[in-house]
């Protein structure tokens, strides 16, 4: 059944490439999904599958019955884009001002439908259900796995397998691991009420823009000296915005930026310290501070015998050349959600060209795949159902 799988999923390419780059063309962005969750639902519709549609707020969720009964399959693929001007120049560029797929969810989209179509056509060979799961919003926080668990969408579900699209991995190769494989995303700010004052009298002010950028420094200390080596962690800031005119010195200072961590012992460490260490400077100045910090997606922590069964799986499937044990990244992905729920697994499927002078990096403006990697995502997945139905 594996090589009817796969023949039937490379007849059917050109078809995901086609969705994948109308999908492309027509982004939406997070929590403003509204032509995209139709035309996923439209498309099982079609097949016959039963729809649940406004699954949590916009995710659609489709079931296949299998012949026979067995274990239920969760499949999930997100599709919600990111407010970034598409730069490439080529023809399935965005269509939509200031928004673009630069993270690949249209390509999980697309070979999700097409893996939906081939595994209806060999339903009656199926001892099982398979659920597909079209999830919006997993670009931006508080995102959209939540609410679609809360609305149902893994009940009576076994198991669940989803991957990500990566373009900076070589097109046939799949990195996997178990236990953590992605951090937990948080989010904070810092808001510093200090006293302005004239350029060319600093002794009548204080100074903002100097004790935020001392904060800066201090609080990359405490990755340096207060976490465990052994353990991973990162304090970014990625905005500071004191605006002024250039004589001026500013009496408000504000700084934004991301927390990433694999331990829920470490992040709560992290913010306990950050906490203190802002107080302290700010108070050593004699100016006040509002310290905001948001806990984003927990980390996505994979389940070792699933994990281990996609290493088994991928290293059997065609096209596939190489199965990594990877370390974890410190992006985010609220694929965790559905892991502390239901027992599963999260891995990476290779999306670069091997041809192309420039890899460009997720959220970038030049960002691509590789689309033949669509089709290496939805064998390894569609395997992965087959063996849940086999080991039943």
């Amino acid at each position: 059944m594996n090589n009817k799988l796969h023949e039937k999923l490379a007849s059917y390419f050109d078809e995901m490439v086609q969705i994948r780059r109308y999908l492309h063309q027509h982004p939406e962005l997070s929590f403003e999904e509204v032509e995209t969750p139709k035309y996923i639902a439209t498309y099982h519709k079609e097949l016959g599958h039963e729809v649940r549609e406004n699954v949590g707020g916009r995710g659609v969720v489709a079931k296949l019955h299998g012949a026979k009964p067995g274990p239920t399959v969760a499949l999930r693929a997100d599709f919600d884009a990111l407010p970034i001007q598409d730069e490439k120049d080529v023809p399935y560029k965005s269509l939509v001002p200031g928004v673009m797929h630069a993270c690949g969810h249209d390509g999980h989209t697309s070979l999700l439908l097409v893996l939906a179509k081939v595994l209806n056509e060999i339903k009656e060979e199926l001892s099982g259900t398979v659920v597909f799961i079209h999830q919006f919003a997993e670009e931006h926080a508080p995102g959209g796995a939540k609410p679609m668990i809360e609305d149902g969408c893994l009940d009576g579900v076994d198991v669940i397998y989803g991957t990500h699209l990566w373009a900076t991995i070589p097109l046939g190769q799949i990195e996997y691991t178990e236990g953590p494989i992605m951090a937990a995303a948080d989010h904070f700010t810092v808001t510093v009420q200090g006293k302005g004052g004239h350029g060319a009298q600093p002794h009548h002010t204080k100074d903002s823009i100097l004790i935020g950028s001392q904060i800066v420094q201090s609080l990359q200390h405490i990755v340096s000296r207060r976490v465990d080596p052994m353990d991973s962690a990162v304090i970014s800031i990625g905005a500071f915005d004191a605006v002024n005119a250039y004589n001026v010195i500013a009496d408000t200072a504000r700084l934004e930026g991301t927390v990433r961590t694999f331990s829920q012992d470490i992040q709560q460490q992290i913010q306990k310290d950050m906490n203190e260490v802002i107080q302290g400077v700010v108070a050593s100045y004699g100016a006040t501070v509002k310290f905001d910090y948001s806990y984003g997606y927990p980390a996505v922590i994979n389940h070792k015998e699933q994990a281990q069964i996609v290493q088994q799986v991928a290293s059997q499937t065609p096209e596939i050349t190489e199965v990594v044990h990877s370390r974890p990244q410190m992006g985010g992905e609220d694929f965790s959600y559905y892991l502390q729920n239901v027992k599963g697994a999260f891995f990476f499927t290779g999306a670069e060209n091997p041809s192309w002078e420039t890899t460009y990096p997720h959220h970038h403006p030049h960002f691509d795949i590789d689309e033949r990697s669509m089709l290496h995502g939805a064998n390894l997945l569609g395997n992965l159902v087959l063996k849940t139905f086999e080991n039943a």
